[in-house]
Protein backbone atom coordinates (compact mmCIF):
# COMPACT_ATOMS: atom_id res chain seq x y z
CA UNK A 1 0.00 0.00 0.00
CA UNK A 2 1.26 3.53 -0.70
CA UNK A 3 1.35 4.68 2.91
CA UNK A 4 4.32 2.49 3.74
CA UNK A 5 6.52 4.36 1.26
CA UNK A 6 5.36 7.95 1.74
CA UNK A 7 7.79 10.19 3.61
CA UNK A 8 6.51 12.83 6.01
CA UNK A 9 9.08 15.41 7.02
CA UNK A 10 9.68 18.94 8.18
CA UNK A 11 12.07 21.68 7.18
CA UNK A 12 14.17 22.86 10.12
CA UNK A 13 16.14 25.44 8.16
CA UNK A 14 13.43 27.08 6.05
CA UNK A 15 14.58 28.54 2.72
CA UNK A 16 17.79 30.36 3.66
CA UNK A 17 19.28 28.01 6.21
CA UNK A 18 19.09 27.70 9.99
CA UNK A 19 20.01 30.81 11.96
CA UNK A 20 23.08 30.30 14.10
CA UNK A 21 21.50 32.54 16.76
CA UNK A 22 18.76 29.94 17.20
CA UNK A 23 20.89 26.81 17.27
CA UNK A 24 19.17 25.54 20.42
CA UNK A 25 15.80 26.02 18.74
CA UNK A 26 16.84 23.93 15.73
CA UNK A 27 18.02 21.17 18.07
CA UNK A 28 14.70 21.18 19.93
CA UNK A 29 12.75 21.00 16.68
CA UNK A 30 14.84 18.09 15.42
CA UNK A 31 14.27 16.17 18.65
CA UNK A 32 10.56 16.98 18.52
CA UNK A 33 10.26 15.78 14.92
CA UNK A 34 11.92 12.49 15.85
CA UNK A 35 9.82 12.04 18.99
CA UNK A 36 6.60 12.77 17.10
CA UNK A 37 7.28 10.11 14.50
CA UNK A 38 8.26 12.08 11.39
CA UNK A 39 10.37 10.28 8.80
CA UNK A 40 12.60 13.12 7.67
CA UNK A 41 14.07 16.47 8.60
CA UNK A 42 15.68 18.82 6.10
CA UNK A 43 17.96 21.84 6.35
CA UNK A 44 19.03 24.27 3.63
CA UNK A 45 22.65 24.69 2.52
CA UNK A 46 23.93 28.27 2.22
CA UNK A 47 27.59 28.24 3.37
CA UNK A 48 28.24 31.81 2.17
CA UNK A 49 25.95 33.29 4.86
CA UNK A 50 27.86 33.88 8.08
CA UNK A 51 24.74 34.00 10.25
CA UNK A 52 23.61 30.48 9.24
CA UNK A 53 24.58 27.11 10.64
CA UNK A 54 26.51 24.84 8.31
CA UNK A 55 23.98 22.41 6.89
CA UNK A 56 26.03 19.25 7.27
CA UNK A 57 27.28 20.16 10.73
CA UNK A 58 23.67 20.68 11.85
CA UNK A 59 22.52 17.48 10.14
CA UNK A 60 25.26 15.45 11.82
CA UNK A 61 24.51 16.94 15.22
CA UNK A 62 20.78 16.26 14.88
CA UNK A 63 21.35 12.68 13.74
CA UNK A 64 23.44 12.19 16.88
CA UNK A 65 20.61 13.56 19.03
CA UNK A 66 17.84 11.45 17.46
CA UNK A 67 17.01 7.77 17.06
CA UNK A 68 14.71 7.19 14.13
CA UNK A 69 14.40 10.19 11.84
CA UNK A 70 16.39 10.52 8.59
CA UNK A 71 18.25 13.72 7.68
CA UNK A 72 18.66 15.42 4.32
CA UNK A 73 20.31 18.65 3.21
CA UNK A 74 17.80 20.06 0.72
CA UNK A 75 19.65 20.69 -1.32
CA UNK A 76 23.43 20.33 -1.02
CA UNK A 77 25.29 23.28 -2.50
CA UNK A 78 27.50 21.10 -4.67
CA UNK A 79 29.96 23.75 -5.92
CA UNK A 80 31.17 24.28 -2.35
CA UNK A 81 31.40 20.58 -1.47
CA UNK A 82 33.64 18.53 -3.81
CA UNK A 83 32.01 15.24 -4.70
CA UNK A 84 34.68 12.83 -3.34
CA UNK A 85 34.62 14.59 0.04
CA UNK A 86 30.83 14.80 -0.06
CA UNK A 87 30.77 11.04 -0.59
CA UNK A 88 32.90 10.56 2.53
CA UNK A 89 30.60 12.84 4.51
CA UNK A 90 27.52 10.91 3.47
CA UNK A 91 28.96 7.46 4.06
CA UNK A 92 30.29 8.55 7.44
CA UNK A 93 26.90 9.92 8.46
CA UNK A 94 25.30 6.71 7.24
CA UNK A 95 27.67 4.59 9.33
CA UNK A 96 27.20 6.77 12.41
CA UNK A 97 23.41 6.98 12.17
CA UNK A 98 22.49 3.52 10.96
CA UNK A 99 21.75 4.66 7.42
CA UNK A 100 19.56 7.65 8.29
CA UNK A 101 20.78 9.97 5.53
CA UNK A 102 19.56 10.96 2.05
CA UNK A 103 21.60 13.00 -0.40
CA UNK A 104 19.69 16.05 -1.57
CA UNK A 105 21.67 17.71 -4.35
CA UNK A 106 21.48 20.59 -6.80
CA UNK A 107 23.67 22.09 -9.48
CA UNK A 108 24.12 25.30 -7.51
CA UNK A 109 22.17 28.53 -7.27
CA UNK A 110 22.88 32.11 -6.19
CA UNK A 111 26.22 32.04 -7.98
CA UNK A 112 27.04 35.63 -7.00
CA UNK A 113 27.30 34.32 -3.44
CA UNK A 114 28.88 30.97 -4.28
CA UNK A 115 31.89 32.62 -5.96
CA UNK A 116 32.60 34.52 -2.72
CA UNK A 117 33.78 31.16 -1.37
CA UNK A 118 36.53 31.13 -3.98
CA UNK A 119 34.66 28.63 -6.14
CA UNK A 120 34.98 29.16 -9.91
CA UNK A 121 31.74 30.24 -11.53
CA UNK A 122 30.17 27.63 -13.80
CA UNK A 123 27.59 28.33 -16.45
CA UNK A 124 24.32 26.43 -16.27
CA UNK A 125 25.30 23.57 -18.54
CA UNK A 126 28.63 23.00 -16.81
CA UNK A 127 27.03 23.08 -13.37
CA UNK A 128 24.55 20.40 -14.43
CA UNK A 129 27.30 18.20 -15.86
CA UNK A 130 29.19 18.58 -12.59
CA UNK A 131 26.08 17.48 -10.70
CA UNK A 132 25.78 14.37 -12.85
CA UNK A 133 29.43 13.50 -12.20
CA UNK A 134 28.94 14.09 -8.48
CA UNK A 135 25.98 11.72 -8.25
CA UNK A 136 27.96 9.09 -10.15
CA UNK A 137 30.96 9.48 -7.85
CA UNK A 138 28.97 9.45 -4.61
CA UNK A 139 27.40 6.19 -5.68
CA UNK A 140 30.70 4.70 -6.80
CA UNK A 141 32.40 5.63 -3.52
CA UNK A 142 29.82 3.87 -1.34
CA UNK A 143 28.60 0.33 -1.03
CA UNK A 144 32.06 -1.25 -0.96
CA UNK A 145 33.74 -2.88 -3.94
CA UNK A 146 36.89 -2.28 -5.92
CA UNK A 147 38.94 0.95 -5.87
CA UNK A 148 37.39 3.69 -7.99
CA UNK A 149 39.13 5.52 -10.82
CA UNK A 150 37.11 8.28 -12.43
CA UNK A 151 38.35 10.71 -15.06
CA UNK A 152 35.59 13.18 -15.70
CA UNK A 153 35.28 16.77 -16.80
CA UNK A 154 35.19 18.10 -13.24
CA UNK A 155 36.32 15.27 -10.97
CA UNK A 156 39.37 13.02 -11.19
CA UNK A 157 40.05 10.27 -8.67
CA UNK A 158 42.52 7.42 -8.93
CA UNK A 159 42.34 4.12 -7.06
CA UNK A 160 40.13 5.54 -4.32
CA UNK A 161 38.62 2.93 -1.99
CA UNK A 162 34.84 3.13 -1.61
CA UNK A 163 33.31 3.13 1.86
CA UNK A 164 31.36 0.10 3.01
CA UNK A 165 28.24 2.13 3.88
CA UNK A 166 25.27 1.55 1.55
CA UNK A 167 24.70 3.78 -1.44
CA UNK A 168 22.44 6.64 -0.27
CA UNK A 169 19.21 7.60 -1.96
CA UNK A 170 19.62 10.70 -4.11
CA UNK A 171 16.96 13.40 -4.45
CA UNK A 172 17.56 16.42 -6.66
CA UNK A 173 16.14 19.92 -6.72
CA UNK A 174 16.38 20.14 -10.50
CA UNK A 175 14.92 23.12 -12.37
CA UNK A 176 15.99 23.39 -16.03
CA UNK A 177 15.65 20.83 -18.82
CA UNK A 178 19.24 19.55 -18.60
CA UNK A 179 19.08 19.20 -14.83
CA UNK A 180 15.72 17.45 -15.03
CA UNK A 181 17.24 15.02 -17.51
CA UNK A 182 20.00 14.20 -15.01
CA UNK A 183 17.29 13.49 -12.44
CA UNK A 184 15.63 11.06 -14.82
CA UNK A 185 18.89 9.29 -15.62
CA UNK A 186 20.48 9.12 -12.20
CA UNK A 187 18.31 10.13 -9.24
CA UNK A 188 15.88 8.33 -6.94
CA UNK A 189 13.66 11.30 -6.29
CA UNK A 190 12.83 14.86 -7.31
CA UNK A 191 11.94 17.81 -5.09
CA UNK A 192 10.14 20.32 -7.33
CA UNK A 193 11.70 23.76 -6.73
CA UNK A 194 10.15 26.90 -5.36
CA UNK A 195 7.62 25.13 -3.17
CA UNK A 196 5.81 23.86 -6.25
CA UNK A 197 3.32 21.06 -5.71
CA UNK A 198 1.54 18.39 -7.73
CA UNK A 199 -0.98 20.81 -9.22
CA UNK A 200 1.50 23.50 -10.26
CA UNK A 201 2.31 24.43 -13.83
CA UNK A 202 5.99 23.92 -13.07
CA UNK A 203 5.33 20.33 -12.08
CA UNK A 204 3.15 19.63 -15.11
CA UNK A 205 5.79 21.02 -17.46
CA UNK A 206 8.84 19.54 -15.72
CA UNK A 207 7.90 16.03 -14.72
CA UNK A 208 7.55 14.78 -18.33
CA UNK A 209 11.20 15.75 -18.89
CA UNK A 210 12.21 13.57 -15.94
CA UNK A 211 10.12 10.69 -17.27
CA UNK A 212 11.49 10.98 -20.81
CA UNK A 213 15.10 10.95 -19.61
CA UNK A 214 14.42 7.98 -17.36
CA UNK A 215 12.86 6.00 -20.20
CA UNK A 216 15.72 6.88 -22.53
CA UNK A 217 18.16 5.54 -19.92
CA UNK A 218 16.23 2.28 -19.67
CA UNK A 219 14.70 3.12 -16.30
CA UNK A 220 11.09 2.92 -15.21
CA UNK A 221 10.04 6.55 -14.56
CA UNK A 222 8.07 5.35 -11.54
CA UNK A 223 11.45 4.73 -9.87
CA UNK A 224 11.92 8.51 -9.53
CA UNK A 225 9.55 9.65 -6.82
CA UNK A 226 8.18 13.13 -6.15
CA UNK A 227 8.77 14.66 -2.71
CA UNK A 228 7.26 18.10 -2.16
CA UNK A 229 8.91 20.79 -0.05
CA UNK A 230 6.07 23.23 0.43
CA UNK A 231 4.48 25.42 3.05
CA UNK A 232 1.15 26.52 4.38
CA UNK A 233 -0.81 27.59 7.42
CA UNK A 234 -2.59 25.15 9.69
CA UNK A 235 -5.73 26.98 10.79
CA UNK A 236 -8.18 26.36 13.61
CA UNK A 237 -11.16 26.68 11.27
CA UNK A 238 -11.58 25.63 7.62
CA UNK A 239 -10.64 28.22 5.00
CA UNK A 240 -13.06 29.18 2.26
CA UNK A 241 -10.26 28.62 -0.27
CA UNK A 242 -7.17 26.51 0.37
CA UNK A 243 -5.37 27.76 -2.73
CA UNK A 244 -4.65 31.28 -3.93
CA UNK A 245 -5.53 32.82 -7.27
CA UNK A 246 -2.22 31.52 -8.61
CA UNK A 247 -3.17 27.98 -7.59
CA UNK A 248 -0.56 27.79 -4.84
CA UNK A 249 -1.50 25.94 -1.66
CA UNK A 250 -2.26 28.34 1.20
CA UNK A 251 -3.22 25.87 3.91
CA UNK A 252 -6.34 25.26 5.91
CA UNK A 253 -7.75 23.25 8.76
CA UNK A 254 -6.35 19.88 9.76
CA UNK A 255 -9.07 18.11 7.78
CA UNK A 256 -8.42 20.25 4.71
CA UNK A 257 -4.74 19.34 4.89
CA UNK A 258 -5.59 15.67 5.31
CA UNK A 259 -7.95 15.68 2.34
CA UNK A 260 -5.44 17.49 0.13
CA UNK A 261 -2.46 15.29 0.95
CA UNK A 262 -4.47 12.08 0.75
CA UNK A 263 -5.56 13.03 -2.76
CA UNK A 264 -1.97 13.94 -3.63
CA UNK A 265 -0.84 10.42 -2.73
CA UNK A 266 -3.74 8.44 -4.16
CA UNK A 267 -4.45 10.51 -7.27
CA UNK A 268 -1.06 12.10 -8.06
CA UNK A 269 1.36 9.49 -6.66
CA UNK A 270 3.09 11.88 -4.26
CA UNK A 271 5.81 10.06 -2.33
CA UNK A 272 6.61 12.60 0.35
CA UNK A 273 5.89 15.96 1.94
CA UNK A 274 8.32 18.29 3.71
CA UNK A 275 6.33 20.80 5.73
CA UNK A 276 7.27 24.45 6.19
CA UNK A 277 5.32 26.79 8.44
CA UNK A 278 4.47 30.03 6.62
CA UNK A 279 2.88 32.20 9.29
CA UNK A 280 3.86 33.50 12.74
CA UNK A 281 2.70 30.40 14.60
CA UNK A 282 5.54 29.34 16.96
CA UNK A 283 7.66 26.74 15.19
CA UNK A 284 7.21 24.05 17.82
CA UNK A 285 3.44 24.48 17.87
CA UNK A 286 3.14 24.33 14.07
CA UNK A 287 5.39 21.27 13.92
CA UNK A 288 3.33 19.51 16.58
CA UNK A 289 0.09 20.04 14.67
CA UNK A 290 1.70 18.75 11.47
CA UNK A 291 3.30 15.71 13.09
CA UNK A 292 0.62 14.64 15.56
CA UNK A 293 -2.64 15.70 13.87
CA UNK A 294 -2.18 15.83 10.09
CA UNK A 295 0.45 13.18 9.39
CA UNK A 296 -1.18 10.29 11.33
CA UNK A 297 -4.53 11.00 9.69
CA UNK A 298 -3.00 11.01 6.19
CA UNK A 299 -1.09 7.81 6.92
CA UNK A 300 -4.32 6.16 8.02
CA UNK A 301 -6.27 7.44 5.02
CA UNK A 302 -3.78 6.26 2.42
CA UNK A 303 -3.46 2.76 3.88
CA UNK A 304 -7.16 1.95 4.13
Amino acid sequence: MPGHDVLFGASLGQWNGADAADAAGRIRLGAQADRDGLDLFTVADHPYFGDKLDAYALTAFLLGQTEHITGMVAVTNLPSRPAPVLARTLTSLSALSGGRIILGIGAGAIWDNIVKLGVPRLDGGAAVRAMAEAITLVRALSGGGDPVTFDGEFYHVTGLDPAAAPVPRVFTGSVGPKSLAVTGRLADGWIPPGGSDWLSQLYRESRPRVDAAAAAAGRDPVQIVDVYNFGGRITAEPLAATRGEDGRWIGGSVQQWVDELTAAVLDHHAAGFIYRNTDDTPAGQALARWATEIVPAVRQAITR
